[in-house]
């Protein structure tokens, strides 16, 4: 054989390039089949190419220009299979998924045929044995390798829809077993997954991917629709449910039947689940949404409840269930034996071939609830109930804030504090200290404690009852607490008007009256005056708020008059600090006002508007609520240009609502990071807290790949040098998230000089920062050896 020599750099570069490939797939954890199939597929292809690739350079064959291009062509491919696969998550479409990775495995499998065939020319004269031997294996098993079947069922399909013919009900099977669409919530879960990729297409105007996910979109219809009429509910009688009585969302008997803007009826709980995720248009018009508010179809429930009754299936009732088993699904209110054992109402066994549910399913979705009642404010914390918690995220924005004391407009920080009465938990439960702003634990976490969730707010995590919590203004005097007893109250005695002075409910109405008064200057002193009752005195706030001063004062945030606004919205957040008045203040519609105020108030004004969306984000359903209305860009401008106050109440705000996952995305595609990168200049001071709001978002593809653009890298390896404790262990989780996702951003933290903090981090650090410092290090090692172990083999 002519031994010439070749130009293996990008040979060289294909092989390091599968290397990789290959140690990803086999660190990653297993993945849903098909999906998972196509990946192992995927390292098959490339694994026995790699042999070939090894032949090319030990026996130097010759590599002409266009070897030598379709092997970059492959690099090229074989990198984007990756990215696609460190992106993957289980939260993405299950069919976009398997025709992007089928596609994927397609596109390798074509260049690697062309590949091989390139080489077996380029061989001047009779190849070892062992050479041809590779080759000719290598592509009879390329050529043999067929298309996942789930992708040819998902084409035939789409196919037949572009040619305007209803798909074949066999292909609608095969896909709905294939991908486990076997029961109404995954059905559910691949709607809203499919609908918010199609958007994502849409707001990035990528045509191509836009039409493909429409197409998407369509099936996803077709198979609710196949499942409709193929598996209908049915009761003891053997009678089957009316479709008209089902939700065209989640298929299920609809309990509390809701009608959005488009006219279209859903059960209440589909149709929140499907808003809470941002989706504006109606699942089954396609019709954009031109409000969200869901309007009870009294009419369709009386319907139900008249069809029930005459068929003589029991329904519990909403409140009662509610009570003794908490938030379940609608078909879960009808009583076990009102159901035959081949009923497929909600998850409950299918009455045909195809399994609507399954123990791993449901074992399954029990896990994961589990798991989200330990959610961190940035990752997952892997700990058990009941075992002793890790402060596994050490936020620097446990806290809220009133009114200064320095000013009367201007505002500071304060501490988060447990409200006695609201948890009903003991005060020897409740030892908690206020420091500098933060919270610590004077005592180890009891049972009692963890039971109300208090355990995991002071470790950083996620609060299940986040409504349990009061304000400590700036002085250390408790806020309101969630007892709203008036029985302390004289209401006939008569104080002058202050800020610590107790006030009487009539000279609040009194005041109340003044602010619908047509003169702006009485509107203003009125304002004022509400401000300084509440700046300091809790009673004061369960009073005013319990007067109906609510709606008025939100009105004052549409006035022209700066200072009008201004005391408005400082009265406002002085009031959100009582959880009473949270509830007052969200169902009076503050949002928009407050939004309003971010967009148009003067400097203190902002401030305390983003205090109070901060204020009103405690309460765990108000964070869906405000993400979704468009704060989050008006809070991001507020990072972006505001005073330093401003950027710190706008970070503090946007922290809050990032604890809500689906809030991520919409900070990052806010352009949150690039100010957020900015802010971690120590000049700012506000370092920790936009580590710490990074941390969250790191947790998101996109999030990740903001930062690095950024020029993140370089200051979290400076802060991991010369930052806080809480600054490092943030800076040290942000760069694991990083790395462990991407090559490229390992190699850039490494280029920085990483390894030096890091290994002191992992000395002396605090607990968690040892951790991931040490998590990090341990990556970097695995890394080196892959690596010599290539270099050894090439």
């Amino acid at each position: 054989m002519h031994i010439g020599q070749a130009d293996t750099t990008s040979v060289k570069c294909l092989i390091n390039s599968i290397s990789r490939f290959i140690h990803l797939v086999s660190c990653q954890t297993m993945k849903p089949i098909p999906f998972q199939t196509i990946c192992n597929n995927m390292v098959g292809v490339l694994k026995r190419l790699k042999p070939v690739l090894d032949d090319v350079m030990d026996y130097k064959i010759p590599s002409d220009a266009n070897l030598c291009k379709e092997c970059e062509n492959l690099d090229m491919r074989v990198n984007e299979a990756r990215d696609f696969i460190e992106k993957w998550s289980p939260k993405m479409s299950k069919i976009h998924s398997v025709l992007q990775g089928g596609t994927l495995l397609i596109k390798l499998q074509s260049s690697s045929l062309d590949i091989c065939h390139m080489i077996v020319r380029s061989l001047q004269s009779p190849p070892s044995a062992s050479v041809l031997a590779n080759l000719q294996h290598y592509i009879q098993e390329l050529q043999c390798l067929k298309k996942e079947m789930a992708m040819v069922y998902i084409e035939e399909a789409l196919r037949s829809q572009r040619d305007n013919i209803e798909p074949c009900k066999e292909h609608l099977k095969e896909i709905i077993e294939l991908l486990k669409l076997t029961s109404n919530q995954e059905l559910l879960k691949e709607s809203i997954a499919v609908e918010k990729e199609r958007l994502n297409a849409e707001t990035n105007k990528m045509k191509g991917d836009l039409v493909e996910m429409n197409e998407i979109v369509i099936l996803v219809r077709t198979l609710r629709d196949y499942v409709m009429k193929t598996e209908c509910p049915v009761v003891k009688s053997g009678l089957s449910i009316p479709p008209y009585f089902c939700c065209p969302l989640s298929l299920e008997l609809m309990l509390d039947p809701v009608i959005v803007a488009s006219g279209q009826t859903y059960e209440r709980q589909s149709m929140q689940k499907w808003l809470d995720h941002g989706l504006t248009v109606c699942p089954k018009t396609r019709q954009r949404l031109t409000h969200t508010k869901l309007i009870p179809n009294y009419t369709v429930k009386a319907m139900i409840a008249t069809w029930c009754e005459e068929n003589n299936v029991k329904l519990y009732g909403n409140s009662e269930h509610n009570k003794s088993s908490g938030t379940t699904s609608p078909s879960d209110h009808l009583l076990s034996q009102d159901l035959t054992p081949n009923c497929c109402v909600g998850s409950l066994p299918s009455c045909n071939s195809i399994s609507r549910s399954s123990p791993k399913t449901e074992s399954t979705f029990e896990k994961q609830k589990g798991d989200n009642s330990f959610r961190l404010c940035g990752e997952y914390n892997g700990c058990q109930s009941g075992g002793t918690e890790k402060c596994e995220q050490q936020s620097p924005y446990v806290h809220s804030r009133s009114e200064s004391f320095s000013s009367s407009i201007s505002s500071t920080d304060c501490t988060l504090a447990v409200s006695k009465d609201v948890s009903g938990i003991s005060n020897k439960h409740q030892n908690v200290k206020v420091l500098s702003g933060e919270i610590t634990k004077a005592c180890p976490p009891s049972p009692s404690n963890k039971q109300s969730g208090i355990s995991s707010w002071l470790s950083g995590k996620q609060f299940q009852n986040p409504g349990s919590y009061e304000g400590v203004l700036e002085n250390g005097n408790n806020n309101d607490s969630n007892n709203n007893s008036h029985s302390s109250i004289d209401s006939h005695s008569v104080f002058n008007s202050g800020s610590d002075e107790l006030t009487t409910s009539s000279h609040i109405n009194k005041l109340i009256e003044d602010l619908h008064h047509h003169s702006i200057e009485t509107k203003t002193t009125a304002a004022e005056e509400l401000r300084l009752l509440t700046k300091h005195n809790k009673e004061n706030r369960i009073i005013v708020g319990k007067c109906g001063a609510v709606m008025p004062l939100l009105s004052l945030l549409y006035s022209d008059g700066k200072v009008t606004q201004e005391h408005a919205v400082t009265a406002l957040l002085n009031l959100s600090i009582n959880e009473d008045n949270k509830a007052l203040i969200m169902e009076a519609g503050a949002i928009e006002p407050l939004i309003h105020v971010l967009k148009t108030g003067n400097d203190s004004a902002k401030e305390n508007s983003a205090a109070a969306l901060f204020s009103l984000s405690v309460i765990e359903n108000n964070k869906a609520r405000i993400g979704r209305s468009g704060a989050v860009k008006a809070l991001v401008d507020l990072l972006a240009s505001g005073t330093l106050r401003g950027k710190k109440d706008a970070a503090t705000a946007l922290f809050n609502l990032s604890i809500f996952h689906e809030n991520k995305a919409r900070i990052v595609q806010a352009g949150a990071v690039k100010f957020l990168v900015r802010l971690m200049d120590h000049a700012e001071g506000m370092v920790d807290k936009a580590v710490a709001l990074l941390s969250n978002l790191s947790t998101i593809p996109e999030g990740r790949f903001e930062i690095a653009r950024e020029g993140g890298i370089p200051l979290l390896v400076e802060i991991l040098e010369s930052g806080s404790q809480r600054g490092k262990e943030n800076a040290a989780s942000i760069l694991l998230q990083l790395c462990l996702h991407s090559t490229k951003f390992c190699t850039l933290v490494l280029q920085e000089g990483a390894v030096p903090p890091l290994v002191g981090l992992s000395q002396s650090g605090t607990p968690r920062a040892r951790e991931k410092a040490q998590q990090l290090l341990s990556h970097f090692r695995n890394l080196r050896e892959l690596a010599a172990s290539g270099k050894g083999k090439s």
